[in-house]
């Protein structure tokens, strides 16, 4: 029996790799990593921060804007983020939960 190689495979000769599985370490699959978080930014300025979320900034939980003591509607409504907002919370003067709010 006369055996021809062709393209890395044996013509003639009896497959062996087909008959034995192969080791789970050995198979690597393709692993799709959840999407990334962003990144929590520390603002300077409320400038600064309101060019990347127009109405500020707030905590979870937040429903209102308060103003003078009321509860305001929203003017513009903020980014809801508790880590973003407490990365930002220096520029929350009132203390009501949003920072850098619009109206």
């Amino acid at each position: 029996m006369m055996a021809v190689v062709v393209a890395g495979a044996l013509i003639g000769a009896p497959s062996v790799a087909s008959a034995a599985p192969m080791p789970a370490s050995s198979v690597s699959a393709t692993r799709v990593a959840p999407a990334a978080k962003p990144a929590i930014k520390k603002f300077a300025n409320c400038t600064a921060l309101n060019k990347v979320h127009k109405g500020g900034v707030a905590k979870a939980g937040v429903k209102y804007n308060k103003v003078n003591g009321k509860n305001k509607a929203f003017k513009v409504k903020p980014t809801i983020s508790s880590a973003l907002y407490k990365a930002n919370s220096k520029m929350d003067r009132d203390k009501d939960g949003i920072a850098c709010e619009k109206g």
